[in-house]
């Protein structure tokens, strides 16, 4: 889990119902069909509020639906744990709006492995920089602006451990309706049959795939 030297943010006590590549790598960026107008800016603008406030919410991503929250927040970042049954040592992937939100974590890379990054993102794929870190530059361009507002979201799949991720609004709620107001709100991109990110970390200065 990410540290942060950030402050604890106010948790939002409301719910709303916001309805070098490596080989065999190849992108999906087509494999997403979000549904826009589910996503009015009314909702949209209420979700950014929410995440900037502490909160946590699911909502799509730029593969399948996400419980998403602040990366730097503590709280939020040991709430979704908790929504996740996610084991502590265990990192989630971080959606970042540009390269450079990787400072944000102390983390400086030489401009080899930039080049090296700069194959595969934006895209869905996610890069392991060490055991605590692990990043995503989203190929959205509405979540990357979503991201710019918000800062760093950590955004692991819309279930609990050892259930298929959520492919609707629906579904993701039959999953957390039990935890009360663990989820502060939902905005639904309707239904999202993407498969996980791509995974693959860097060693020796080379990508190498962990999940494909």
């Amino acid at each position: 889990m990410p540290k942060s030297s950030s402050s604890k943010k106010k948790r939002s006590s409301h719910s709303h119902n916001l309805c070098l590549m490596p080989s065999g790598i190849t992108h999906r960026w087509a494999s997403l069909s979000v549904n826009y107008k589910l996503m009015n800016l009314k909702n949209l603008n209420q979700a950014i509020k929410i995440l900037k406030n502490g909160g946590v919410g699911v909502m799509p991503t730029d593969t399948i639906y996400g419980l998403v929250g602040q990366a730097l927040n503590p709280i939020t970042v040991a709430r979704i744990y908790k929504l996740k049954q996610r084991r502590l040592s265990k990192p989630s992937i971080i959606l970042i709006s540009d390269i450079s939100d990787l400072e944000k974590f102390n983390l400086k890379l030489p401009p080899t492995i930039l080049k090296i990054i700069n194959q595969v993102w934006p895209g869905p794929i996610s890069i392991i920089f060490n055991k605590t870190l692990c990043c995503r530059l989203p190929n959205s361009l509405w979540l990357r602006k979503l991201l710019k507002q918000t800062g760093p979201l950590i955004a692991t799949s819309a279930n609990p451990r050892g259930e298929p991720p959520a492919q609707t609004v629906t579904e993701a709620k039959q999953y957390f309706c039990s935890v009360g107001n663990g989820i502060d709100f939902y905005l639904a991109g309707g239904r999202l049959k993407a498969k996980p990110s791509t995974i693959i970390k860097l060693k020796n200065g080379k990508l190498v795939t962990v999940r494909p």
